[in-house]
């Protein structure tokens, strides 16, 4: 199978053929690359790859219906163009967790995506990990600022020592007319004021550092 890097080529399939991914129906066949979808890194690197070839790519990002098997070296953004949130909307991911080991490192979604292939590029992300936390950042070009710092929490499901096969951990985004609620497997995590979130644009996943996640849901709907 083609090695693919991280210049994509979702610019050559013409626009008709875009529309918000389908957990239900892959892009292409399942085990293969979702050609539309766009990966960043969080730190540029020219030589790392992304594909389907396990274990020969930095980055293992196929279809597995439902939804999508992500493997990461190097942590990155995940997103699909026609991903959009605008107005009132809200945001569903559930992300099944395999062994972290002892890795503290995190996943989850972002929001507000802005300028992402560029320097400028700004989101707000909501992330788990396998501490039963929640964290709630900002990403404006290449500094991050905190607007929830790791807060345990109840509802979040962990991966521990009996644990067969993943855990999964749905996360949702509940953006009103004044207020951003967040929750975690349906249970209220955080609640801010709108105009401190930022809400308009691409929406996406966020996984870190040498994990292996299947997001078995990613879906936008207006409220």
């Amino acid at each position: 199978m083609k090695r693919l890097l991280i210049t994509f080529f979702a610019l050559l399939l013409p626009l008709s053929v875009l529309a918000q991914p389908d957990p239900q129906k892959p892009e292409g066949d399942n085990l293969t690359t979702p050609p539309t979808w766009k990966v960043r890194l969080d730190r540029p690197n020219p030589e790392a790859t992304i594909g389907s070839e396990q274990g020969e790519v930095d980055i293992w990002f196929v279809n597995m219906t439902p939804g999508w098997h992500i493997t990461t070296g190097p942590a990155a953004i995940f997103y699909h163009p026609e991903s959009q949130g605008e107005g009132n909307y809200r945001l569903d991911a559930t992300i099944h967790l395999f062994d972290p080991g002892e890795r503290r490192e995190a996943y989850g979604v972002f929001l507000g995506g802005q300028n992402l292939d560029g320097d400028d590029i700004e989101y707000d992300y909501f992330l788990l990990r396998n501490t039963g936390e929640y964290l709630i950042k900002r990403r404006m070009g290449e500094e991050t600022s905190l607007i929830q710092d790791w807060t345990a929490s109840g509802a979040v499901v962990n991966y521990g020592a009996e644990t067969e096969g993943s855990v999964a951990n749905r996360l949702a985004i509940e953006v009103g007319e004044s207020e951003v609620v967040f929750y975690v497997n349906d249970a209220e995590v955080m609640r801010s004021p709108r105009d401190e979130i930022r809400t308009s644009g691409t929406v996406g996943l966020r996984i870190n550092h040498a994990l292996n996640v299947h997001v078995s849901d990613l879906s936008v709907t207006s409220n």
